[in-house]
């Protein structure tokens, strides 16, 4: 089910948390919220989620508008919120089926789908134990299998690896992998590494607006107003070749890396390459080493809510 936000806007005392953001959401796609604290991703997942009426704007779960059929569209989604809505003091399986009964799901169906649970989420060895007794990332197993246990064709999952191990992120992320082929998946994250290996479109977010948006290639590309290129030259002095180079057209920054090695930042539209090897040809010097340097996600990051 595709997912499409409008002009979402959502003050609070004339202060702007989300303002007027739009996007989509799309059937087997994984879509990553990302941005600092207070940007606005938890404010925008509570809306999607029912849980805050926004002041302007719409979001349609396919044929259905959270304005005017708000209780179908909870049937629908599925939700972790940041802080995980567990009861301690119940065991695993207990909880899933009270969760169940919640959810009115058919009685028929009920043991199944608690199994099915069990087993996505990897909780056959925990399922008799008390909630409260398991560790973070387990308890975190259990938050996912209550947003998934009657079916949602949306999944919402706010900051869902928050505070866990490698170990446990890297659980966490392959069931959010293997539930995103089939259904539509939206979660936010500080994490820029955990968006950029989960995510196929990610969305940043500053100041309750929309700053880049896009997958993690695309972002690239269009952050990209300069070139990067790792560049190694041997057979000549290093103080010369730093010299050479720094005075080659488009050249904007030079940087010694390790010896006869360098980081060169250059402007996109030269054929900086070209140069390199003519200048080696003209001083009797060899290219150990020419490498473009893929734009990292944070460098992204910290590009476009450096205002924020």
């Amino acid at each position: 089910m595709d997912v499409i936000v409008e002009n979402l806007t959502k003050s609070f005392e004339n202060q702007k948390a989300v303002d007027s953001i739009s996007f989509q959401a799309k059937r087997g796609e994984i879509l990553g919220f990302l941005g600092p604290n207070g940007a606005g991703k938890t404010t925008t997942m509570k809306i999607m989620a029912g849980l805050l009426t926004p002041d302007f704007g719409n979001i349609t779960f396919g044929d259905y508008s959270i304005g005017k059929q708000t209780g179908k569209i909870k049937n629908i989604i599925g939700y972790l919120p940041e802080r995980n809505p567990l009861y301690n003091e119940m065991n695993v399986i207990d909880f899933l089926f009270f969760i169940s009964k919640l959810h009115n799901i058919p009685k028929y169906k009920i043991t199944s789908r608690v199994l099915d649970m069990i087993r996505l989420c990897g909780l056959d060895n925990d399922k008799h134990k008390q909630i409260g007794e398991l560790s973070k990332g387990f308890r975190q197993r259990v938050g996912i299998a209550q947003a998934l246990i009657h079916d949602p064709e949306v999944v919402i999952l706010d900051e869902p690896t928050t505070g866990l191990d490698p170990n446990q992120i890297f659980g966490i992320r392959k069931i959010i992998k293997e539930i995103g082929e089939e259904k539509t998946v939206i979660l936010s994250s500080h994490i820029l590494s955990e968006i950029e290996t989960t995510c196929d479109q990610v969305m940043i977010m500053s100041n309750g607006k929309i700053v880049a948006n896009g997958t993690t290639s695309e972002l690239r590309r269009k952050s990209d107003a300069e070139y990067c290129l790792k560049v190694g030259i041997k057979g000549g002095e290093t103080s010369d070749i730093h010299k050479a180079l720094d005075n080659l057209p488009g050249v904007l920054h030079i940087e010694i890396i390790h010896k006869q090695n360098f980081e060169l930042q250059c402007k996109p539209d030269i054929e900086i390459e070209k140069s390199i090897f003519s200048l080696c040809q003209d001083n009797n010097w060899y290219i150990s080493e020419l490498t473009p340097v893929q734009t990292r996600l944070e460098d992204i990051f910290r590009k476009v809510t450096q205002n924020g």
